[in-house]
């Protein structure tokens, strides 16, 4: 595994998403984007505190009101960054992303019971089937 440059992040649907890792402002691209704010414990060991999206990444994440919080309360170490021009896949993979790891500081999009469905219709129907899986082999319908 490589400590810094890309790293992979998978969606609750079981897409893999390319993260370029970045610890300074100057490795932030203009463009719109996902990003991740994350803190890294023993230096493999990865937890996402921060999912979000932007349409301008170095304007959003430079002077982002949670990236304070992220960083002196919770220990953040680094920010991820996928860049994607299209609005509706930066929604798309910011709510996969968010259900699946379910990040501390994200509130809005975590889910919390049995019927809170993604909004987006392909993360719902991939959402369908796991939950249908899970029931089959384990009994009932896990949430995560």
């Amino acid at each position: 595994m490589i400590v810094f440059g890309a790293h992979p992040w998978f969606g609750e649907t079981g897409r893999k998403y390319k993260f370029n890792v970045t610890l300074t402002d100057r490795g932030i691209p203009n463009g719109g984007g996902i990003y991740i704010f994350v803190r890294r414990r023993f230096v493999f060991f990865l937890e996402p505190l921060y999912i979000g999206k932007a349409t301008n990444l170095k304007s959003r994440i430079i002077g982002h009101e949670r990236w304070a919080e992220a960083w002196w309360d919770r220990g953040a170490t680094e920010r991820h960054i996928l860049k994607i021009s299209n609005a509706r896949e930066r929604a798309r993979i910011e709510e996969d992303l968010i259900r699946h790891y379910q990040p501390v500081m994200n509130e809005m999009l975590v889910p919390r019971g049995l019927h809170d469905a993604p909004n987006n219709k392909r993360l719902a129907k991939a959402w369908r089937r796991k939950r249908f899986w899970n029931k089959f082999w384990w009994g009932k319908p896990h949430i995560g």
